[in-house]
């Protein structure tokens, strides 16, 4: 064996792995605390505002934001083979799912939106099958099945009244913002968490600005201080912050696995609603979200 000289070159160590559960875990978690004060903030501002200029308003806010934020910081622009997808995010989650949970608030309560919610984790993990290639396990596939039908079960028995077009609205909502969580996280792997979402919002940015100045109200100084204040929350944690922890998230720690933690997102509004809107909370909150986590856990385990 040749023995290595003084100038011979050394052995580059390998690089060090990403950190998937610990890191992962916390950051979904941050980003579905963050995420579960969105219905409740939107029912606010929709008191003041109607559902397209709050669309459109909260796309262009973020989008401006983000555009300082990528300048701030010398981001390098995406590749051309990028573009396609940073379209699916931002008409998935920058304008489809505001557009559509603000359009079904018109008719059904917060409470009720819960319901569809919880078939977030199963539509994100369908479409991180179908776009990122995950193969979970049969198991994971029946936990995740268990864990939507108590959030589906507990949320449906809260809410109060049926409207067929909220429900449609909210269906809709829930299949496109899977595909736009799923196609983020894949992208995030290259690009980063906080890119995806920040690229996203700027390439939505033609769209949405024009849409405002279209949209505006007659008087909109008119709308009560709550309702600026929903807007000022959808617009930069709905849009932007939430997402850098949550897509960071899926790309350490796995689409699928990761997007289980969505499971807990309608009992946490469950709770934001009550202190933000008065809505009541049952005990039978508490029994249904320690069985979700056990589905979560035993999901983010077998996957």
């Amino acid at each position: 064996m040749q023995a290595q000289g003084v100038g011979a070159p050394t052995a580059q160590p390998a690089a060090a792995p990403i950190p998937s559960a610990p890191s992962g875990l916390l950051d979904g978690l941050v980003g579905i605390l963050i995420f579960s004060i969105s219905l409740p903030a939107t029912r606010l501002a929709l008191a003041g505002f109607d559902p397209l200029f709050l669309t459109a308003a909260r796309a262009a806010i973020a989008g401006i934001a983000a555009g300082g934020l990528l300048l701030a910081l010398r981001q390098k622009r995406p590749e051309r083979g990028d573009l396609a997808s940073l379209a699916i995010v931002a008409s998935g989650v920058v304008i489809g799912f505001p557009l559509l949970t603000a359009l079904a608030l018109r008719h059904v309560g917060a409470a009720h939106a819960a319901v569809f919610v919880g078939l977030l984790p199963l539509a994100t993990a369908l479409f991180g099958a179908v776009r990122a290639g995950e193969r979970p396990s049969r198991a994971f596939w029946i936990l995740s099945v268990l864990g939507s039908a108590v959030t589906i079960a507990y949320a449906a028995r809260a809410a109060n009244g049926l409207s067929a077009m909220g429900d449609g609205l909210m269906l809709a909502a829930v299949l496109i913002c899977g595909l736009g969580y799923a196609e983020g996280g894949r992208l995030a792997r290259r690009l980063g968490g906080w890119q995806v979402i920040a690229w996203a919002d700027l390439l939505a940015l033609p769209v949405s600005l024009p849409l405002v100045l279209l949209w505006i109200p007659a008087a909109p100084l008119a709308a009560p201080s709550s309702a600026w204040a929903g807007l000022a929350y959808v617009s930069l944690f709905s849009m932007l912050i939430g997402f850098v922890f949550w897509y960071r998230a899926l790309a350490r720690g796995g689409i699928a696995k990761v997007g289980q933690l969505q499971l807990l997102q309608p009992f946490l509004g469950f709770g934001f609603a009550a202190l933000l809107l008065g809505e009541p909370i049952e005990p039978a909150m508490l029994a249904a979200a320690a069985a979700v986590v056990a589905c979560v856990a035993g999901a983010r385990r077998l996957a």
